[in-house]
């Protein structure tokens, strides 16, 4: 063999002996600090590595994965033979949860070459446990509740609904509930348990909702007023939120084959840009495909500005309606974002919303 080629030969075989050592080896690749309690403060875990190559490596940096782990390593240049560490200190405060972060080692080898190592850490962040005042941050005299608003969700009109929300008493004095000089509408009610709630003692309020007696659809608000002994701020205003939709029963395949079907030529529509004050309108088309009437229960839009006027609320198979949607850019101007949800008895799409987009210029 040409004497140059065998040279060269084990000049490559040198080389990639000295690359294969290049990289440094980590004892751990991964660690698991098991459970820990969020107030307890930042844990801290040390990831050793040896310098298996024939030159000395620094770490030129450690880049984490978020902010809640801070790195450290060593900085100075590790011999060949030698131990190092890469730190990674994790702060649990207000992350509560399994968490998984990544860090990732960044050096040079001997060769010049740029290396990294990924690195992991993971755990299970207990919550602190909560002060009243955070469970129930919103304070009406001595009265402390979680939401100003009584949030009663997405309920059908099948039937009424019952929900309890916790309240506190943060005085000094019994908390007594006045029924007769609390007010609320005819398809609310309201329960105070107990009806006198003892100083630094958790309650709560029951509410019974009536959809059929609401007889509206979507989302509905409504205030009520909750009257106690107190001498200052015993008028409580709260506001009883709710979604409602139309409750249809289980269906066999038979019917829902015969059932009305509403669908729609478009589903939204852009105006373009429009001047400030003008009304600009825009026709949606109707049509029942299914095989019974379509009724059209209700016509909301999100806003005042829009007006909605329809032909017929009553549709037969086959036929067509046309909706008309006038939006009103007076007091309007930028980008405008409009919805308008149509209510039928189509038992597969009870509710279907309409989008409308405008760019209003002065």
């Amino acid at each position: 063999m040409n004497k140059y080629l065998v040279f060269g030969a084990l000049i490559v075989g040198c080389l990639c002996r000295v690359n294969a050592q290049s990289s440094l080896e980590f004892l751990k690749m991964k660690h698991d600090f098991g459970e820990m309690e969020e107030e307890r403060g930042s844990v801290d875990y040390g990831f050793q590595f040896i310098n298996n190559s024939l030159e000395a490596i620094t770490i030129e940096h450690v880049e984490a994965e978020c902010g809640c782990t801070t790195p450290g390593w060593t900085e100075e240049a590790v011999l060949p033979g030698d131990t190092g560490v890469v730190h990674a200190s994790y702060d649990p405060f207000n992350r509560p949860g399994k968490f998984e972060k990544k860090l990732t080692v960044f050096y040079k080898d001997p060769l010049g070459n740029d290396q990294k190592v990924s690195l992991t850490i993971e755990g299970m962040v207990n919550p602190k446990p909560k002060t009243i005042e955070e469970e129930l941050p919103v304070a009406i005299g001595n009265l402390r509740l979680k939401y100003r608003s009584l949030n009663v969700g997405k309920i059908t009109t099948e039937k009424e609904i019952t929900k309890a929300y916790e309240v506190y008493n943060s005085g000094s004095d019994t908390l007594v509930w006045l029924p007769k000089e609390t007010n609320c509408p005819s398809h609310i009610d309201l329960l105070f348990l107990p009806k006198q709630l003892p100083p630094h003692s958790l309650g709560s309020i029951v509410l019974t909702y009536d959809p059929e007696k609401r007889d509206d659809l979507g989302f509905v608000n409504d205030q009520v007023t909750i009257a106690t002994n107190e001498q200052e701020d015993n008028i409580k205003e709260l506001n009883v939120i709710a979604t409602i939709t139309e409750y249809f029963p289980e269906m066999t395949e038979k019917e829902l084959d015969r059932a009305p079907k509403l669908v729609f030529d478009k589903t939204q529509y852009d105006y373009g840009q429009v001047k400030a004050g003008d009304q600009v309108a825009v026709n949606f088309t109707l049509t029942n495909n299914g095989k019974e009437k379509l009724l059209i229960r209700k016509i909301k839009p999100n806003c005042g500005c829009t007006v909605t006027y329809l032909k017929s609320n009553k549709i037969r198979p086959g036929d067509s309606v046309e909706l008309e949607v006038v939006f009103d850019t007076t007091g309007r101007k930028g980008r405008q974002y409009k919805t308008v949800t149509v209510f039928s008895n189509d038992p597969t799409a009870s509710a279907q919303m309409l989008t409308l987009k405008a760019q209003v210029i002065e």
